[in-house]
């Protein structure tokens, strides 16, 4: 099934149709994480010191704005938290990676 023929989830009538909107979601999730993986390359190259990579201030603020936009669709918020925790904790790991390769 080729995503032209993805229906949107209130469309399906099948598991099989249902599975064919996950799986070319996945797809375009991993292609907005590498994107964003980017903007951390960015960062790394960016910030004038590895202390400057971890800013609380700024986790918590794109914590609570994506916990934030998961109530206004409807979504489980404590389930956009984790989420969420893990991606910024791992974003850090990888702008810290990034740091020690490229300037450490």
């Amino acid at each position: 099934m080729s995503d032209s023929a993805v229906k949107d989830p209130e469309t399906c009538e099948t598991m099989i149709e249902v599975r064919a909107g996950v799986d070319a979601l996945d797809l375009e999730l991993v292609a907005l994480l590498a994107k964003r993986f980017g903007f951390m390359r960015a960062a790394a190259r960016i910030k004038p010191s590895r202390d400057a990579v971890r800013d609380e201030a700024r986790k918590a603020s794109v914590i609570a704005a994506a916990v934030a936009e998961a109530e206004a669709c409807g979504i489980p918020t404590e389930v956009i938290a984790d989420i969420w925790e893990r991606l910024v904790e791992g974003s850090i790991a990888y702008e810290l990676a990034e740091w020690d390769r490229t300037r450490g």
